[in-house]
């Protein structure tokens, strides 16, 4: 391990931090924890550096009933996290109860790269409705939802000027 990458244990901690901050919708914290040169990457969202704390600004922001359960693992030197959110979706109102697993990298005392792994059908099927349930599965459903994610976001930013 070279001086740039923290110990396991100061790794679990920054997760863990990271986590308690999300259940806090204290998004200054969580975007604290990141490195500017941040890599994040889920079933929406491919992002990299402002971007991605501009992201969980917004979702903390839009999500009034968001509650969250979490765990952060060492598996051998890998830090991993387990997480459920549960919130209102916000195009549609209908409830989300997700299951994410989460895998993380680490520079400078800092998370550099943040993979979130869900199932996007099920997600989609609760979010969305019948229109996911029949297309959840397809590479199309994911494009557009991705697409509209993304719109939202840089709608998002276009507001928030520290994220430029």
């Amino acid at each position: 391990m070279n001086s740039k990458t923290p110990s396991t244990e100061t790794q679990v901690e920054l997760v863990t931090r990271f986590y308690t901050a999300f259940q806090n919708k204290d998004y200054v914290t969580m975007i604290d924890c990141y490195h500017p040169d941040v890599q994040f990457q889920d079933e929406a969202f491919n992002l990299q550096g402002k971007a991605a704390g501009a992201m969980w600004h917004m979702l903390v922001e839009r999500g009034q009933d968001l509650t969250l359960d979490f765990s952060v693992a060492d598996h051998n030197g890998k830090v991993t996290a387990h997480w459920e959110p549960k919130y209102s979706f916000s195009k549609t109102g209908r409830f989300v109860h997700n299951i994410i697993d989460a895998e993380f990298e680490f520079k400078d005392d800092k998370i550099i790269r943040h993979k979130d792994q869900f199932d996007f059908w099920r997600w989609s099927r609760q979010a969305i409705g019948l229109p996911a349930y029949l297309l959840g599965w397809t590479g199309f459903m994911r494009g557009k939802v991705s697409e509209m994610a993304n719109e939202t976001l840089q709608r998002f930013i276009e507001q928030h000027p520290e994220y430029q």
